[in-house]
C-alpha cells in the first residue's frame, strides 16, 4: 500500500469542491461529517478513512477510486478509463441523467473493443492497407 499523501489529497478535494461549487460548510453537510474535520482533510491535518473519502467522493459526484489514489489507498491505473469517469462525473455543466447516458457509452465501447481485440491480435492487419477494398 502506498503512503498517504494528506496534504495532496486536501488540496485535491479543495479544488474538487471549488469546481462543484460547494463551500466548505455545504460540502461537509453533503458530505455527513463535520464542518471542522472536513477544514482539517483539505489543510492536509487529518487522515480520513476509506469510508470518509467514499463520503466526500459521493457528495462531490467524482469516484471514491479517485480520491483513493489521490490518499495513496490505490495505485493509479495505467489505462485512462477511471480518470475519464471522473471527469464525467464531476463535470457540472450536465445533469445526472446525462452522465450516466455517457457511462453507459463509454462502457459499451470499452467491451465492443476488448470483445474485438482476441480477433485483431488473431488477423494482424496493416493499418495503412484497408482491409475492406471499396
Amino acid at each position: 500500500m502506498a503512503s498517504l499523501n494528506v496534504g495532496s489529497l486536501g488540496e485535491y478535494i479543495r479544488e474538487q469542491r471549488r469546481n462543484a461549487q460547494y463551500s466548505l460548510r455545504q460540502l461537509a453537510e453533503v458530505a455527513g461529517v463535520s464542518n471542522p474535520y472536513l477544514s482539517q482533510i483539505e489543510r492536509g491535518l487529518r487522515k480520513p478513512s476509506a469510508e470518509i473519502l467514499q463520503q466526500i467522493a459521493k457528495a462531490l459526484r467524482i469516484s471514491a477510486e479517485t480520491l483513493y489514489v489521490q490518499a495513496g489507498i490505490l495505485e493509479e491505473r495505467d489505462e485512462q478509463g477511471p480518470g475519464l469517469r471522473a471527469a464525467i462525473l464531476a463535470d457540472p455543466q450536465i445533469n445526472e441523467r446525462q452522465k450516466q447516458v455517457l457511462l453507459a457509452v463509454y462502457e459499451a465501447f470499452l467491451k465492443e473493443n476488448q470483445a474485438a481485440r482476441p480477433a485483431a491480435a488473431a488477423h494482424p492487419t496493416d493499418p495503412a492497407r484497408p482491409t475492406d477494398p471499396a
